[in-house]
């Protein structure tokens, strides 16, 4: 019996976002940019400062709206004009500095709850009950931090890295539609780092989660996830599926860029190990 294909989850169409616009300082971030994710799908965003990356995730998140005539689908809803709190149903994030996705004076316990009464849409009450206590110790105790022993330790307190990893469980407690986790190790130290994106790698994976993860690493996008697509000027120009990525060196992955964008791939900052 053939399996039937999984269901898509996201859709750009036609997604176009300009600052500044009729200025002398308007940037074109993202340039008529299409993209299909299916349920499952882990893809990994590659490509040089200013190639429109983390604008596409921003796009996704609600932050920014697209310019007229662009359109984000999820679940087969339009989403592209409804208030960025509304897509918290819907997505959940990860960002750079681990401090931008807790709150340093509320403790675990309470920034956990949070995530989840935000994901229901029923506001900040940071209610919490036995049940929901076992839900959060032992979605810690994947982090290996200890924090599961911690709850009522101030958010503030922790590390760096505990925060990150705080955040990473925030941000897929509830199960969301869509992951998208934005160069989230680049301010971490490489041990910490690498920690991280192995859990992460266990989290989305355990989970069968959708995600979309920026990175400037070439060797990090060939590692993780299912999915690898590169972007440049604000457009995407190259889309590799899960069996010919397996395949790939990062040699490669120049080679691809050098041939659709038509020009030396430059960017030394990519080519570097994050960890």
């Amino acid at each position: 019996m053939k399996l039937s294909d999984p269901k898509t989850v996201l859709q750009l169409e036609n997604i176009k976002k300009v600052f500044f616009p009729g200025s002398f300082d308007e940037v074109t971030a993202l340039n008529g940019v299409n993209l299909e994710v299916k349920d499952g799908d882990f893809v990994t965003i590659i490509g040089s400062n200013g190639a429109g990356k983390s604008t596409m995730l921003n796009v996704v998140a609600g932050v920014f709206p697209p310019e007229k005539g662009g359109k984000v689908i999820i679940n087969d809803r339009d989403v592209t004009r409804i208030p960025e709190y509304k897509h918290s149903a819907y997505v959940g994030r990860v960002w750079q500095q681990p401090g931008v996705g807790t709150a340093k004076d509320l403790t675990i316990e309470e920034n956990l709850s949070m995530a989840v009464m935000r994901a229901k849409r029923k506001g900040l009450r940071l209610a919490t009950n036995k049940k929901r206590r076992e839900q959060f110790r032992e979605a810690l105790s994947l982090l290996r931090f200890g924090l599961e022993d911690r709850l009522n330790a101030l958010v503030g307190t922790l590390s760096g890295g505990q925060r990150q990893a705080l955040s990473l469980v925030m941000a897929t407690i509830s199960k969301p539609s869509i992951l998208l986790l934005d160069e989230h190790i680049a301010s971490l130290d490489p041990k910490t780092a690498k920690t991280v994106m192995e859990l992460t790698g266990l989290i989305v994976g355990r989970e069968k989660m959708t995600a979309m993860m920026v990175t400037h690493n070439m060797d990090i996008a060939l590692a993780y996830g299912t999915r690898l697509v590169m972007m440049h000027q604000g457009k995407i120009l190259v889309d590799i599926e899960e069996d010919k990525k397996k395949t790939l060196t990062v040699d490669d992955l120049i080679s691809a860029f050098e041939n659709a964008a038509g020009e030396r791939f430059s960017d030394d900052k990519v080519m570097l190990k994050e960890i």
